[in-house]
C-alpha cells in the first residue's frame, strides 16, 4: 500500500499469546514482567521510525509508566528524535521539550501531515489496536509487527478489534527473540 509520497504505515506493538495488547486496567505491566535478555531488547523495540502515533490511553499509561512528566529525559531517551503524534479528543500533558502534536477526528484527514513528518521514513503505529484498525481502514497500513509474550491475559484491551483476512496478510517473517515470537506481516489492500 506503500505509495510514491513515502514510507510504510507500520503496526508495530506487544501483544500477550491470546491478542490482547493491554489489561483489563489498560496495564502493560504484564509485558515487563517477561524477562528480556539486553541484547533482545532492541530486537524487540526498535524505535527507529521517524514518526510514532499513538492514541490517547496508550500515551496516558507511558507518560505514567516512565514518569516522564517529573523527569522529561525518560522521554527523550525513549522516543527522540522521532516526533509523537497523539489522537485524542482531550486535552493532555506533555512533558517539557518534547516534540508531541495531538490530532483529533478522522484517521485519513491527518495522513498528509503524517507522511509529511516523516519524511520518506515510515509512520509507526504503536498503540492502540483500535487505532491501527483506522489506519487499516484507510488504505494506508502496509505492516503489523507483532512480538508475541509468552502470557495470556484473558482479556483487556484487543490486538486488532476488526476483521482483516488471511487473503490480506503475508507473513514476512517469524523469528524467536528471548521467549518472545517476533512475527511481520504484510498487508495488502
Amino acid at each position: 500500500m506503500t505509495d510514491t509520497q513515502g514510507g510504510r504505515f507500520v503496526y508495530e506493538t506487544a501483544t500477550s499469546i491470546d491478542g490482547w495488547i493491554a489489561d483489563g486496567d489498560n496495564s502493560l505491566s504484564w509485558l515487563f514482567a517477561v524477562p528480556v535478555e539486553d541484547e533482545d531488547q532492541a530486537r524487540l523495540a526498535p524505535l527507529a521510525a521517524p514518526v510514532q502515533v499513538m492514541g490517547s490511553t496508550t500515551y496516558l499509561w507511558v507518560l505514567e509508566e516512565m514518569g516522564a512528566l517529573e523527569d522529561p529525559t525518560n522521554w527523550s531517551r525513549a522516543f527522540a528524535p522521532a516526533e509523537v503524534f497523539v489522537f485524542t479528543s482531550r486535552e493532555l500533558p506533555v512533558p517539557d521539550g518534547a516534540r508531541i502534536t495531538f490530532l483529533s477526528g478522522d484517521v485519513a484527514s491527518h495522513l498528509g501531515a503524517l507522511r509529511r513528518a516523516a519524511d520518506g521514513g515510515d509512520v509507526w503505529v504503536i498503540g492502540g489496536g483500535d487505532l491501527a484498525a483506522q489506519f487499516m481502514e484507510a488504505g494506508v497500513l502496509d505492516e503489523v509487527v507483532l512480538s508475541v509474550a509468552p502470557v495470556m491475559l484473558g482479556s483487556g484491551a484487543p490486538l486488532f478489534p476488526r476483521r482483516l483476512d488471511a487473503d490480506r496478510l503475508s507473513l514476512v517473517s517469524a523469528t524467536r527473540v528471548g521467549e518472545f515470537a517476533r512475527l511481520t506481516y504484510r498487508v495488502s489492500p
